[in-house]
This record gives structure tokens, C-alpha cells and sequence, in this order.
């Protein structure tokens, strides 16, 4: 009773859409080779498969991505935090409307009832044919403090992976955790539950060239956007796992056709098409943007921050901003191409000794970051660039910082608009241990900077 199975895997592709064509030839060309060789195939994705940086998700939230997977029939995929944050409540409820492939997902629930999400399922058995029962789960990294503001409760995978055990032992012969939890909670998974005959790992865009065995687990994982695509082939014997070897393929290095350039081009143009079709504000003046200097970009973005979040103060970093306006009208595109961030205000009071703290970390930092290439915690610029303050005022003679004109007060409390990107990155410490901080998750940095100009310049 031998038996060969292989897994096919994608992960972070993060829509970079410039892979896509070699990648799929690539699956659906070794599958058949697979297949023809004697082995049970199956096909997962790890999550990320989106990024708003990409016109066309923006434009369909995703839907787009789902579509193009569809054209590889997936057995499986689950979600990365790309879905589950980037995406409202509403918009996550229906990106797998048209899906051919089931999402596997077992720790998070909806807040509203404590049910699984609709379009998901906690596990997956495929049987072969010489009846070997393969089972997989997904899980994702549970961001606490993020899922909660769009309607979601995300479940600890260590608190999580026992309940699953438990509800499904004896149920398979083999164990696979489709994982978007990060290269150190695989490990962790892996010397605490070997169980799982493989974990195949993304979220931190690491990469296993052939794989990684921890306590008998294999962990394979295939780096970030479409570089690699992972193969995972096992032999059995009498339905157990005898043989488990991971390999990635470079992407770069496969076929490559005439038409994939255009598909390519074509993608891009569709969603830059789509979002231009909606119209937002008509300016009456160039609006420019400058990494070292103040500029009306900024400018018009801290007093969009300070509507939104109800405050007399904001602060913002140029390197949000990646081009110019030009006067006339001003559309979601030429909006996206400026603010493709998955970014949003937040609103953080602090008391006055710490509001000046803050100020202190960000003036001795602020040289650092002026050409610090930031990357990731939802930021999709280059550089971090300059700090730019409204409503506070820095004075370099002495250190003290004055709100609204007014020096600050030590006991007394501020509020202040930020971003939330702010509390995920190393250098302003005093946001994320002494701010009270409310997250304004309901609009994008780039959708509060679309309203305020709607506003300010209506189209007539």
C-alpha cells in the first residue's frame, strides 16, 4: 500500500501580479507531470494573496485575486492579514463569493455571534484513492488589537491547535496546517504538536529552499510575491507518512510566454481604469509633496487627520506621499498611485509629560528616518521620510513643546492625531506604551484624504 501525495503551495504573493502568468503555467504544467507520475496532488495558497498597493484589488477589494486563483483550482487556500484587515467586514464577507477553491480558517470568529465566518471552513479531508485521509487546517496570525475594530475575533493558534486536535483525532492519516502565523509560531507549533506531519508557513516571507524538519514536522515555506513556488512531496506506506521533502522553484527561472506581458499590462490598466472612473474633488491649485520639506500635500493631509480624528494636533511623515496632484480633477486612482498605504488615523490623547516625550523620540529620530526605507506594517512607500507637525510646535533651544500655542502642561491630557502605522514601528515608543489610542479603522489614511477634499473642492 505505497502511495506518493505532493503539495503544490503559493504564499504572499501580495499582488504582484508580474508572477502570476509563470506561476500558474507553472501549477497546472506539474500537476499533470505530478499526476502522471503516481502522486495525489493538491494545490494551497498561504494567505496575502492581496495588497490594496495593486490598482486592480483596490479596485474590486480583491475580488480580482480570487478570479485569477480560480484559474489554478486551488484545493485550499486560507487567509493572511492582507484579507482579514485590509478588507471592511462587508468586503471580506463577499470577496469569496466567486471562489472554486475552499478557505480553510480556525481561529477566527465574528464578533457579532461567535460563529466561523461564512465563507470558511476550520478543516478540509481529502481522501485518495487508496484511501489515505489528508486533512488541512488554516490559521492566521491573530492580531488582537486590529481584527476587533473591523467585527472580528481572532483565537490564539496555541490555544487554538489543542481544540483542534482534540475535535478531530483519529480523523486522518495525514496533518497539514496551512499557516499564515509567522516562521516562529511554526516552530513553536512544531516542537509542541507533532502531530502535524507538515506546516506550511508564510506571513514573515520566509523561505525554506528545501525545507525545515523540526521534531519530525516539516516546515516549508516559499519566501514572498510570487519569487518561489513550493513543492512538498511525501510517500507513505499503509497510510503513514514514511518520506517528507520540501523544494521551492524559482520563479524568475520558469517558462515564460509572449502574452505574459500583456496580461500583466492589462491587469494594471484595468484597475487604474476602474478607479479613475470615480471622480472625487476638483483643486484648484497644484498640490505638491516633498520628502524633506513642508509641502500642501501635507499640509492639506494633517488638517484631513485633524477633522477626522476631532483633534487640534496631528502629526504625519512625508514619505506617505509618492507623487503630486495636479490642478483640476482628482479621481481614486490618481489617489491610490499617491496613498496606496493600508494605513489609517488614529486618535491618541496622552498626558502632557508624555505628549513631550513623544515629541522627544520623534525629534531625535527625525534625521534617521528622513531616508530610512520603511517596509511593511501596512506601509507601501520607500522612505520614511520628514515629521511633520500641526498644532505642535518644537522649540530645539530648550525641548519644550507647545500645543496649540500654548506650552504643554505635564498633568494635563492632549489628544493628538497619528497613524496607526506608528504604534507597529520601533521608534516612537511612548504612542503604544502611554497612549490611549483609538484606531479610526473605518477609512483608509487614503479614503480620510479623499473625503476632506470632497469636501474642501466639491466637483459642481
Amino acid at each position: 500500500m505505497k502511495e506518493k501525495i505532493a503539495i503544490l503551495h503559493t504564499n504572499d504573493l501580495h499582488s504582484h501580479f508580474e508572477n502570476w502568468p509563470k506561476i500558474k503555467r507553472f501549477i497546472i504544467n506539474e500537476r499533470k507531470r505530478l499526476e502522471s507520475d503516481g502522486y495525489t496532488v493538491l494545490t494551497v495558497d498561504l494567505g496575502d494573496a492581496m495588497d490594496r498597493a495593486h490598482p486592480l484589488t483596490e479596485a474590486t477589494n480583491g475580488k480580482a485575486n480570487v478570479k485569477l486563483m480560480n484559474d489554478i483550482h486551488y484545493d485550499a487556500a486560507t487567509i493572511g492579514n492582507n484579507e482579514g484587515l485590509t478588507n471592511t467586514k462587508v468586503q471580506l464577507n463577499h470577496m469569496y463569493d466567486d471562489a472554486n477553491f475552499d478557505v480553510l480558517l480556525d481561529n477566527i470568529v465574528d464578533s457579532e455571534n461567535g460563529k466561523k465566518p461564512k465563507w470558511s471552513i476550520p478543516q478540509k479531508t481529502v481522501t485518495t484513492n487508496q484511501g489515505t485521509r489528508i486533512m488541512l487546517t488554516g490559521m492566521t496570525a491573530p492580531y488582537t488589537s486590529t481584527y476587533t475594530l473591523q467585527g472580528w475575533t481572532p483565537i490564539d493558534d496555541q490555544k487554538q491547535i489543542p481544540l483542534f486536535l482534540k475535535r478531530n483525532h483519529e480523523k486522518y492519516d495525514v496533518l497539514v496546517l496551512l499557516s499564515h502565523l509567522g516562521v516562529k509560531q511554526d516552530r513553536i507549533t512544531a516542537k509542541k504538536y507533532p502531530e502535524f506531519d507538515v506546516i506550511i508557513g508564510s506571513h514573515t516571507h520566509h523561505l525554506f529552499v528545501k525545507g525545515e524538519l523540526d521534531n519530525g514536522v516539516l516546515l516549508a515555506a516559499a519566501g514572498k510575491y510570487g519569487h518561489y513556488v513550493g513543492e512538498i512531496t511525501l510517500e507513505l506506506d499503509d497510510h503513514k507518512v514514511t518520506s517528507k521533502k520540501a523544494k521551492v522553484f524559482k520563479t524568475e527561472d520558469l517558462l515564460k510566454s509572449d502574452a505574459d506581458d500583456a496580461d500583466i499590462n492589462n491587469w494594471e490598466l484595468e484597475g487604474e481604469n476602474l478607479l479613475a472612473s470615480h471622480k472625487v474633488a476638483k483643486i484648484p491649485h497644484d498640490m505638491n509633496s516633498d520628502l524633506l520639506h513642508p509641502s500642501s500635500i501635507v499640509n492639506t493631509a494633517l488638517n484631513a487627520m485633524k477633522e477626522k480624528a476631532g483633534t487640534d494636533a496631528a502629526v504625519i511623515n512625508s514619505g506617505m506621499f509618492l507623487g503630486n496632484l495636479k490642478a483640476g480633477l482628482i479621481d481614486r486612482n490618481m489617489l491610490h498611485k499617491l496613498l496606496p498605504h493600508s494605513i489609517h488615523v488614529m486618535r491618541t490623547k496622552l498626558l502632557g509629560i508624555d505628549l513631550w516625550r513623544m515629541i522627544q523620540e520623534m525629534e531625535k529620530n527625525r534625521n534617521f528616518l528622513v531616508p530610512y526605507e520603511q517596509k511593511g506594517m501596512g506601509f507601501r512607500g520607500k522612505y520614511f521620510g520628514n515629521l511633520n507637525y500641526s498644532g505642535i510646535r518644537y522649540d530645539a533651544k530648550d525641548g519644550s513643546v507647545y500645543y496649540n500655542g500654548k506650552i504643554v502642561i505635564p498633568n494635563k491630557y492632549y489628544t493628538i492625531a497619528l497613524l496607526d502605522h506608528y504604534i507597529f514601528i520601533p521608534f516612537f515608543p511612548t504612542i503604544s506604551i502611554m497612549g490611549e489610542n483609538d484606531m479610526l479603522y473605518d477609512e483608509t489614511l487614503r479614503e480620510v484624504f479623499a473625503d476632506y477634499l470632497a469636501k474642501k473642492y466639491p466637483i459642481k
